[in-house]
């Protein structure tokens, strides 16, 4: 299928996925040789939910699960802090990122990462080429730093809260438009990823300043009107820490994605690679539901299998 009008694109986050599903989860292994497993359980239970829960004329045509590369992003080049802070990886959840690969393509659904850019980057990519297209997107992550792209044909659904996300509730959580969260957000600063933004000011007060005086730019231009002055320092000392932290928090829509909007097309899992898979996780319970939805045989698995 040629994706253009009437087509529906779904791209699920899922680095997310596994990161949700590693923190909701007691700390699984596989029995037959201790191999950790539960973000993997977790990971396949939620697409599979996502799969099934979206069939028909309000389902998607086009689907792809897209994954942050393990390498350092054009983002380290612009400011060598970028994501400094943030804590190594677990030790048992390590060996479970090639397998939530490996499960995205046993379902049969298009596997997406790209060395120097991050999974919002592909995702941004591919809802710019969809819209364009005049295609619907539905972007599978309540991630904050995706509600940018919020609008014109393109909302979020968080899964955890079976909620959308739409430019009301992007309005509703940074205090301004979709279009213009990436200026709030070169103010605010984010201390997870280590965006630096302005000193002392927030959400609250960045959506404030912004929706005075229209969009960053003026802002930092007019800095000087700004009456309070510890507002008005933080802005003039720091103009350029600040741009820099735009560039940081401003996806690129215009990432080189090699995989085009057709390679998407939603495809129907295949039995036995699917089957296989799943049993040599061995995920006895959902092996047996997505035998039973594909109508096939489980295949036989040993009686101390896990349940996931």
């Amino acid at each position: 299928m040629t994706f253009g009008k009437g087509c529906h694109l779904h791209l699920i986050d899922g680095s997310a996925f596994i990161f949700r599903a590693y923190h909701a989860l007691p700390p699984l292994t596989r029995k037959s040789d201790g191999l950790p497993i539960g973000a993997v359980a977790g990971f396949c239970n939620m697409l599979w939910g996502q799969l099934t829960a979206n069939k028909g004329k309000s389902g998607p045509t086009h689907i792809a699960v897209v994954f942050d590369y393990s390498s350092k992003t054009f983002r380290d080049d612009i400011y060598d802090k970028y994501k400094a802070n943030r804590p190594d990886l677990p030790e048992d959840l390590r060996p479970q990122f090639p397998l939530t690969r490996d499960a995205t393509r046993a379902f049969n659904v298009a596997c997406l990462e790209m060395e120097g850019y991050e999974a919002d980057d592909i995702i941004a990519t591919l809802a710019r080429q969809a819209t364009e297209a005049g295609g619907d997107v539905t972007i599978i992550s309540s991630d904050k730093d995706l509600m940018q792209l919020v609008g014109n044909g393109v909302v979020m659904f968080d899964a955890m809260k079976n909620r959308t996300i739409d430019r009301d509730e992007v309005i509703e959580r940074f205090g301004v438009p979709p279009e213009r969260v990436v200026d709030v957000q070169s103010l605010a600063g984010d201390s997870v990823d280590n965006v630096p933004g302005a000193p002392g000011i927030g959400i609250k007060t960045a959506a404030l300043l912004i929706n005075e005086y229209g969009d960053l730019e003026t802002l930092l231009s007019r800095a000087e009107e700004i009456k309070q002055p510890k507002r008005r320092a933080a802005l003039i000392d720091n103009a350029d820490l600040i741009r820099v932290s735009k560039r940081l928090v401003t996806l690129d829509a215009h990432a080189p994605v090699a995989e085009t909007l057709d390679q998407l097309e939603v495809r129907e899992p295949e039995a036995e690679p699917l089957m296989t898979f799943l049993s040599q996780m061995e995920f006895r319970t959902l092996t047996k539901r997505v035998a039973e939805a594909l109508k096939v045989a489980p295949p036989a698995m040993a009686e101390n299998s896990l349940t996931p």
